[in-house]
Order: C-alpha cells, then sequence, then structure tokens
C-alpha cells in the first residue's frame, strides 16, 4: 500500500554516493541498517528529490538471498519510506544476515525505527568532545 502522502524516490546512480552516505548519520536495527546523508546546497543539480540506495554483501548470503534481501527492503522502501522521506536526503539501506527471512511486519517495524533514530539524531546539535 502506498501512503496518499508518497512521494517519487530516486535511486543512487554512483559508487560515490553511497560512500558519502555511510559518512552520515546511521541507525542499525535487526533487521536492516539505514544510513541518511543530506545533500548539500552545491548539489542541487541532483535535485531535491529524495534518493534511496540497496546494498548486501557476501555476509548476508548466496545471490539468491542476497537478492530477496534486496527485493525485501525495496518493498519495505515503498510501504514506509516513501511517505516518510525526506526532500534533498539520500538513504542507503544495507541488509543483515536475517533481512531474508525475517518476517515482513518486523521489517517495516525496523525501518520506521531506523528513520526515528536518524531524524532525532538530525534534530539534535552535534557535540564537540572536549
Amino acid at each position: 500500500m502506498r501512503a496518499s502522502g508518497s512521494k517519487v524516490l530516486a535511486t543512487l546512480p554512483t559508487r560515490s554516493d553511497f560512500l558519502r552516505a555511510a559518512s552520515a548519520r546511521k541507525a542499525v536495527t535487526p533487521g536492516l541498517v539505514l544510513q541518511m546523508r543530506h545533500r548539500r546546497d552545491d548539489e542541487t543539480d541532483l535535485g531535491s528529490a529524495p534518493r534511496v540506495g540497496y546494498a548486501a554483501s557476501r555476509k548476508v548470503g548466496g545471490a539468491v538471498v542476497r537478492n530477496r534481501a534486496r527485493r525485501r527492503l525495496r518493498a519495505a522502501v515503498h510501504d514506509v519510506l516513501s511517505a516518510r522521506a525526506q526532500p534533498g536526503c539520500d538513504y542507503v539501506l544495507i541488509a543483515r544476515a536475517g533481512t531474508a527471512g525475517r518476517p515482513y511486519a518486523l521489517l517495516l517495524e525496523d525501518l520506521a525505527t531506523a528513520l526515528d533514530k536518524v531524524e532525532r539524531a538530525r534534530a539534535q546539535p552535534k557535540r564537540r568532545l572536549t
């Protein structure tokens, strides 16, 4: 089900986009890892539409298992993130070992929880350790 306020999500086109998102805010849940990065103003030529990327390493399993994990992450993004994605942000979802076998309802909860965590972290100012 697509929510009424859903947005069109683009995909992350290059490896460098994935690497930039890796240094941003991160939330880890049992079913996935979510990384979120706000694009800079000088990256406006990319448009303000939110972009999403998916990753699954060999630690997740063989090719069939990795593909299944990515498909499930895409479905979860369709159901959860399409309504909550912020313009001008890049999101990277990384599959974990249990992603392919995790019940779908729990995977949706994992994504919603991870979104809450990265949005809360964004609202808090960064503190310097002195």
